[in-house]
């Protein structure tokens, strides 16, 4: 969607959230499909990858779902609003078991399902981040959204490649961010033909 002054525009604030929940429901049921479709023992949510040191399938599901849990906590907590990604739970049942990680990532769903519509996306909101110092910046609820989004699917590159190991072969698009899906016109649900 392009403006008159040949930048893109934001459409409406409705259209730009339901854009945005739209992304964010997809990347998650990606990974459903993955528990559903791809992997057939919970082992496989444990196997270390020979590339990627430390790394699991299980690890990436929980961290990635992490950066929802803990955007959609922030926007149901009073103001002022502060997020911070480093605090998170490890070693979770998600971690090890299909079943766990599909009721958590459903969870998530139904809670972006029911936060999401309804917040201000310009909202400003303080990101605490240790970098490793601690420094803390200034953000807004979309954009912390879209950062979740984008950072599952980096995270979905990296369990393409443990799954890869496996020999497991996923669908042509997981793992990629719609800018390159766009890019190379590709038929998928984060491409341009869908959004």
């Amino acid at each position: 969607m392009s403006s008159h002054n040949g930048h893109p525009s934001n459409g409406s604030s409705h259209e730009v959230v339901e854009q945005q929940l739209s992304v964010a429901k997809t990347v998650l049921l990606q990974a459903i499909d993955l528990l559903d479709n791809y992997l057939t023992s919970d082992e496989q949510l444990t196997v270390q990858s020979q590339f990627l040191p430390g790394s699991t399938i299980g690890k990436h599901l929980r961290h990635a779902r992490d950066h929802f849990v803990l955007l959609t906590d922030c926007i149901k907590s009073p103001p002022p609003r502060v997020l911070s990604y480093d605090t998170r739970l490890r070693n979770t049942p998600m971690e090890t078991n299909r079943d766990s990680a599909r009721s958590a990532l459903l969870e998530s769903l139904k809670q972006l399902e029911e936060v999401i519509p309804s917040a201000d996306f310009n909202e400003e909101i303080s990101l605490q981040a240790i970098t490793p110092h601690m420094h803390s910046f200034q953000t807004t609820i979309g954009r912390e959204l879209w950062f979740a989004s984008l950072h599952c699917v980096h995270h979905w590159s990296m369990v393409r490649v443990i799954a890869g190991e496996m020999g497991i072969k996923l669908t042509e698009d997981f793992g990629f961010a719609p800018s390159t899906l766009v890019f190379q016109d590709r038929e998928a649900p984060l491409g341009k033909g869908k959004l």
